[in-house]
């Protein structure tokens, strides 16, 4: 049952969710400074840093995004022993968020992202990683604290960004539980393991992520093309609803019964980092309230707009969201 919301009930109701995030977890490391010359040793900008910090990255943008909207997120990830990895874990508690379902690994290393912004453009990116699968012992750790916690979620969702924390055994196991505990599965997926999501509820790629997962020549770009993508995805998976992000055209949402492209909204584009998250962090919290699947497209829309305002990787200001959706006649 669907329903039309005010904005106080959906400002209410969002902070009453458990939203139970299984992915790939990072560090997004920035520098920021000045460029004003050109280094004599190479024909590169030389940058004068004025300020250094560390963010949540990767999945944990998502741990962001949902704390934003005033859920309570709950994290089921695995960092290494390392320095990156207490980081990280300093993070989450300067932020009042639990890592009692993080599992720590001596033979993994965090993943960080170092950027290097000067001014406002984006100058370099440096990746320290590791993208291996988890071994078996690594898997049977991380499963045992997803079932421990997952009586709590209102919603799963699969962040996965090809780092090795998600595979076929876990995604099978999960919503198989999720299945049978009545809680609805997102995923935002990556290539590897893009055909494995049998049966859950939403999935939401790119279109980049469409053309290779499903083998196409070119990704889809018309509306039949876009429909007959997602049917594909629906047929393939018997997942429930497709939401497909369409970069700044919008994005297009398949239920079964209505397929619907939602346009963006015109925006002075700073920074597009980022963005896949805010959109898959509101479509989760819409799947958990039950809204209509033209509601969640709609919203999840708005809020990926916003975030790209910004420069760097940043959640979603959620009462600006609610604002906007006001605005457009969402809320009512």
């Amino acid at each position: 049952m669907t329903k039309r919301y005010t904005r106080q009930a959906i400002d209410q109701e969002l902070d009453r969710l458990n939203v139970l995030i299984i992915g790939d977890v990072m560090i997004d490391s920035y520098l920021w400074g000045t460029v004003e010359r050109i280094s004599p040793e190479a024909p590169v900008p030389v940058l004068s840093v004025k300020k250094r910090e560390k963010r949540l990255g990767g999945a944990g943008n998502v741990i962001m995004n949902v704390k934003a909207l005033g859920c309570t997120p709950l994290i089921a990830s695995v960092i290494g022993q390392d320095e990156e990895g207490k980081n990280f874990l300093e993070i989450l508690a300067e932020h009042g968020i639990s890592s009692d379902s993080v599992v720590i690994s001596d033979k993994r290393s965090t993943t960080v992202k170092h950027r290097v912004i000067g001014g406002t453009q984006h100058l370099l990116r440096v990746d320290s990683e590791t993208d291996a699968p988890l071994d078996e012992a690594e898997r049977m750790a991380l499963l045992q604290k997803i079932e421990k916690v997952l009586p709590q979620a209102d919603v799963v969702l699969f962040q996965d960004y090809d780092k090795g924390v998600i595979d076929k055994v876990l995604i099978s196991s999960v919503i198989d539980q999720a299945q049978k505990l009545g809680i609805p599965t997102v995923v935002d997926p990556k290539r590897r393991n893009f055909l494995h999501y049998h049966h859950a509820t939403l999935f939401k790629p790119n279109l980049k992520e469409i053309k290779e997962g499903l083998g196409l020549e070119n990704a889809p770009k018309s509306f039949e093309e876009l429909r007959d993508a997602a049917q594909r995805l629906r047929d393939k998976m018997h997942i429930s609803q497709a939401l497909i992000t369409l970069s700044e055209a919008g994005v297009f949402i398949d239920d079964g019964k209505t397929q619907k492209i939602i346009p963006a909204h015109k925006r002075e584009i700073a920074d597009v980092s980022g963005a896949g998250d805010t959109v898959i962090s509101i479509a989760a919290a819409c799947m958990a309230l039950q809204t209509s699947p033209e509601f969640m497209a709609a919203l999840s829309n708005l809020g990926g707009g916003l975030v790209c305002e910004q420069v760097g990787v940043v959640p979603i200001d959620k009462q600006k969201l609610l604002n906007e959706a006001e605005k457009s006649g969402l809320l009512g």
